[in-house]
C-alpha cells in the first residue's frame, strides 16, 4: 500500500489483545512473522535517557548514610568528568567503568542519579533498571524458540565491543548496578571495562539512623 507493506500474521494466544492498538510497537518472530510480544512505549520505565539539558533531581544530601560509597563514586566518576583536563595533565588514568553491587534497595540507583545530577553539564546519561528485569525479559522473549542464551550472548558481546571502543580521549563513564555480582560474565570485569567495584551492603544500625534522619529531616516530629 502507499503507507507501507501490509502483513497478515498469527498472534500468539498469550498476547493481551487489548494492547494491540494503532501505532503500537510489536515484535515479530524472524522466521514465521508471528506476533510474539507487544513492546512497551518509548518512555519505558526501566530505561531512561537523560539529555544534556536534563538531570535527575536527586542530590548527595538526599541520600542518608553511605559516606564511603559516595566518596568512592565521586572519585571514580564525578571528579574525572568534572576535571577531565586536570586528570590528563597529571597523567592519571581514571576507571573507565564502575560496578555497584549489593542487595536490592541499598541505594545503588539513587546514588547513580545523584552523580548524574552533579555531572550532567553536556553529558548524556542512560539509566537502566538495575534489578535484572530487562535481561529477564529478553531471556523470556527468546525461550520459546530455544534461542535465549544465543541472543543474550550476542547482546553481551555487542555491549563489550562498545565498551572497548570508547576513545581514551573522550570522557565516557559506564556505571552498572546489579544485585548479583556473582552471576556477571567475567568478561565485564576485565581491566578497561568495569575497573572499580563498589559494594552496597545492607545498612547497619548507624546507617539506618542516618537514613532515618535524612528522610525525616524536613518533618515535624515529636520526641
Amino acid at each position: 500500500s502507499p503507507e507501507g507493506s501490509n502483513y497478515y500474521v498469527r498472534i500468539l494466544s498469550t498476547i493481551d489483545r487489548e494492547l494491540l492498538k494503532p501505532n503500537a510497537s510489536v515484535a515479530l518472530h524472524k522466521h514465521s512473522n508471528a506476533l510474539v510480544d507487544v513492546l512497551p512505549p518509548e518512555a519505558d520505565s526501566s530505561i531512561m535517557m537523560l539529555t544534556s539539558d536534563q538531570k535527575p533531581d536527586v542530590m548527595y544530601a538526599d541520600i542518608g548514610g553511605m559516606d564511603i560509597q559516595k566518596q568512592e563514586v565521586r572519585e571514580a566518576v564525578e571528579l574525572p568528568l568534572t576535571h577531565f583536563e586536570l586528570y590528563k595533565q597529571i597523567g592519571i588514568d581514571p576507571p573507565r567503568g564502575v560496578l555497584m553491587y549489593g542487595p536490592p534497595g541499598c541505594g545503588k540507583t539513587m546514588l547513580a542519579k545523584a552523580v548524574a545530577h552533579h555531572t550532567t553539564g553536556g553529558h548524556p546519561w542512560v539509566v537502566v533498571g538495575t534489578s535484572g528485569g530487562w535481561w529477564g525479559s529478553l531471556r523470556s522473549f527468546w525461550v520459546p524458540w530455544g534461542a535465549a542464551d544465543r541472543e543474550v550472548q550476542r547482546i553481551l558481546l555487542e555491549l563489550l565491543n562498545q565498551m572497548d571502543g570508547f576513545d581514551q580521549n573522550v570522557n565516557v563513564k559506564v556505571i552498572m548496578a546489579t544485585n548479583r555480582a556473582d552471576t556477571l560474565d567475567p568478561a565485564l570485569l576485565r581491566p578497561g571495562r568495569l575497573d572499580r567495584k563498589i559494594e552496597f551492603p545492607l545498612p547497619d544500625r548507624r546507617q539506618k539512623r542516618l537514613i532515618f534522619s535524612t528522610i525525616t529531616g524536613k518533618m515535624n516530629l515529636s520526641e
